[in-house]
């Protein structure tokens, strides 16, 4: 029998990525983004941001950190996420009878170091495309 162990995040983490998710979508509201929906749900999982930036709808992984002990947020977006969210927005779209409207994936990293520094937020456009 295998066993695999599943983790379940922390009070720490979960308010981390809370914090992370309200600072992105400042950041992609000043940069001229729409927000549509924040944690989008389905029987799939979850997308943190849907927006509209001109004519594209975006849908938005957002990574947050504390700092960079186990590397960049970004590189949290393994493919399996990424089949994950393609799933999700093909859903996303069909649901919303949005199939024709261009679409992208895009990826927020934040880095909330404690000690009152700045956060440092990042945005990585058309960060993989939707799988065939």
């Amino acid at each position: 029998m295998c066993t695999e162990k599943v983790s379940t995040p922390n009070r720490h983490n979960i308010d981390l990525g809370a914090s992370g998710e309200g600072l992105a979508r400042k950041f992609l509201k000043k940069l001229g983004y729409s927000i549509l929906f924040n944690n989008y749900r389905s029987y799939l999982g979850e997308i943190d941001i849907v927006a509209r930036d001109k004519d594209t709808i975006c849908f938005i992984e957002v990574k947050t950190r504390s700092n960079r002990n186990f590397g960049l947020p970004q590189e949290a977006v393994t493919r399996r996420k990424q089949r994950q969210l393609t799933r999700l927005a093909a859903e996303f779209l069909k649901e919303k009878n949005l199939s024709e409207q261009s679409a992208r994936f895009d990826v927020v990293s934040v880095i909330l170091p404690q000690g009152g520094l700045e956060p440092e937020i990042e945005i990585f456009k058309n960060a993989f495309s939707i799988e065939e």
